[in-house]
């Protein structure tokens, strides 16, 4: 008997979702964002600007699912000559898609991909409604994460018959399927492209109102935006060539001092306005022969993060002597980590899905290329963290790093 576990529906009754399975997208759920057929688009509308994290919302009555709004869609309406005073008091489900795809929690990750695909062109990465067995409103899937978690667990089955005799047509297969991801990631590129056009259409009919205050509203999310393309396709292009061997080593001697303190500029631009100090802890004459490029890119990568997870407190970048070699650490106080995600820290694609975590955005990229990079300098990348209490991520590097040949 398939075990189930209660849940809050969205009408505020107990549902039951399926415990997760290795098959199943019930465990998948990224969001439960949902708001009523009847609340007016000005409301719905705000509460995408103010949650830059938000893509979409389903629209739910009675605990059903009956529509689907997603950022791009909502935008688009907006953009079109006055959509904001045509369409601000109507009810959202005038502008929402009212036959979006809904897949029960049990369903296997196989069909529902299927599924998605089936759709039309301009709908194939809208998000996936999930629902009990009653059919009742359980949460939002993006198409993205079915694609990933597919991946993720056929790489995994490839591994454990690498040594049997179906090696051969099982590692076609795994070529295929990181085919298929490639394309499925470049299409996945259209969403903030169009998010991208989209709010530079608002600029652009903002000023033509002489409108100081919508084009100020608008210009940290086009930012934002642009942003975090830009570290999209950075990550990718990274990992596919750290992948394929075909990233080289510059040796040079690198003063750490004024280092930490261009990685420290940087990670104060990401906190941003929230109450937390970025300090820097290294002697003046600090050196160490290696690559500066990749060493700055580790510890950005390691920055960002503690500054995406850090809301009050400190952000401490340090460098000291560790026989001979050196020790660079980035330490927080920001939401920590359980002790069992540990592990999960440094998969691709890989992303808590914990409530402190699953709020920000990111394609789980960073920390992987930071150990791989550690690894190319002759290294490691380590942590240490306890939930609610902070992390230190410290890279231990030699003395004498490996030359490419």
């Amino acid at each position: 008997m398939e075990a189930l576990a209660l849940v809050r529906a969205a009408d505020g009754t107990s549902a039951r979702r399926p415990e997760a399975t290795a098959t199943s997208i019930g465990s998948l759920i990224a969001s439960d964002a949902w708001v009523r057929p009847d609340e007016p688009v000005r409301d719905v509308a705000e509460r995408f600007f103010r949650r830059a994290e938000l893509d979409a919302v389903a629209l739910v009555e009675g605990g059903r699912p009956v529509g689907l709004l997603t950022r791009a869609r909502l935008l688009l309406k907006l953009a079109r000559g006055f959509g904001q005073e045509l369409y601000a008091r109507k009810p959202v489900a005038r502008i929402a898609d009212l036959a979006p795809l809904v897949v029960p929690a049990a369903a296997p990750l196989g069909e529902a991909i299927e599924r998605a695909l089936e759709r039309a062109v301009q709908a194939v990465y809208e998000e996936v409604i999930v629902v009990d067995g009653e059919g009742r409103f359980l949460g939002l899937l993006p198409v993205r994460d079915l694609v990933l978690h597919q991946s993720v667990a056929f790489a995994r089955g490839a591994a454990e018959h690498e040594a049997s005799m179906a090696r051969t047509r099982d590692l076609e297969k795994l070529e295929k399927l990181r085919g298929q991801f490639l394309a499925h990631a470049t299409h996945e590129l259209r969403s903030p492209v169009n998010a991208i056009a989209v709010l530079a259409e608002l600029v652009r009919l903002a000023c033509a109102r002489d409108d100081l205050g919508a084009v100020k509203e608008k210009l940290p999310l086009l930012l934002r935006a642009t942003a975090g393309l830009r570290g999209t396709v950075n990550n990718i292009l990274d990992l596919s060539k750290l992948e394929a061997g075909k990233t080289d080593v510059a040796l040079a001697t690198v003063p750490l001092l004024p280092l930490l303190e261009d990685v420290a500029c940087t990670t104060r631009l990401l906190v941003g306005q929230k109450p937390v100090r970025v300090g820097v802890e290294a002697a003046p004459g600090l050196a160490l022969e290696t690559d500066r490029h990749k060493l700055r890119q580790i510890l950005v990568n390691l920055a960002s993060n503690a500054a995406k997870f850090t809301e009050q407190g400190e952000v401490v970048l340090s460098a000291a002597r560790e026989g001979e070699g050196m020790r660079l650490a980035v330490r927080d106080t920001g939401a920590g980590i359980r002790e069992e995600d540990l592990g999960r820290l440094f998969v691709p694609f890989g992303q808590l899905e914990d409530a402190l975590t699953k709020a920000h955005e990111g394609t789980g990229l960073g920390l992987v290329i930071s150990r791989s990079l550690g690894s190319l300098l002759g290294g490691r990348v380590e942590v240490q963290s306890r939930l609610g209490e902070g992390s230190t991520f410290t890279v231990h590097l030699p003395g004498s790093p490996p030359r490419s040949p």
